[in-house]
């Protein structure tokens, strides 16, 4: 009796999961098409500055214009490391993030010794310690999309079964049982990925 209970109190706990996961992930696309809109509207200024920077481009007019221009280009960066759930995503950001506080900033010479020292250690992070397995799956187990078999560190078989799998669910959730024809020649065709 003990058994079938916490079967289902197990299955409960899972399917609860699974629509918190969901929820989450529908906010985080919500918060990403925001921040898309914001980066949309701070583009106006920036383009109403262009011709005043053409005739009379003073040192603050240009500092202001890269300060925003920087910014745009590190909200694009986040709203792709919330798109891909890569770990490289994320350190795109944090280097736009300290490039942009290296450019425009003006601080002392460590401070922009500092910044030069974060984005070596970002490079060697990224060459020597970062493990293509790592953030290789997406949160539901699938192969994040950005990266090629090779850098994923997974087999390509194994990632093109995977794919099959995974294309046939959507493919039968989208389809009703009645109707259902699914070609698989495009799938064979595509092969895994030359050595």
């Amino acid at each position: 009796m003990d058994n079938s209970s916490s079967h289902v109190e197990s299955r409960w706990r899972t399917q609860l999961r699974n629509r918190i996961i969901q929820a989450s992930s529908l906010l985080e696309i919500l918060l990403s098409g925001l921040v898309l809109i914001g980066l949309l509207l701070s583009a106006v200024p920036l383009i109403k500055w262009m011709p005043g920077l053409l005739f009379d481009g003073n040192e603050v007019e240009i500092r202001i214009f890269l300060e925003r221009s920087l910014d745009i280009v590190i909200g694009i960066e986040f709203i792709k490391m919330l798109a891909k759930h890569s770990p490289g995503s994320s350190l795109e950001v944090l280097l736009y993030a300290i490039a942009r506080h290296l450019v425009v900033g003006h601080d002392s010479a460590v401070e922009n010794l500092l910044s030069v020292g974060a984005i070596a250690l970002i490079f060697i992070v990224r060459k020597f310690f970062f493990v293509p397995a790592f953030g290789a799956h997406l949160p539901d187990g699938h192969p994040a999309p950005d990266l090629s078999p090779r850098q994923s560190g997974i087999p390509a078989d194994e990632v093109f079964s995977r794919l099959k799998e995974r294309v046939r669910t959507e493919v039968s959730e989208a389809i009703p049982v009645e109707e259902e024809t699914f070609d698989e020649y495009d799938f064979e065709q595509a092969g895994p990925e030359p050595k």
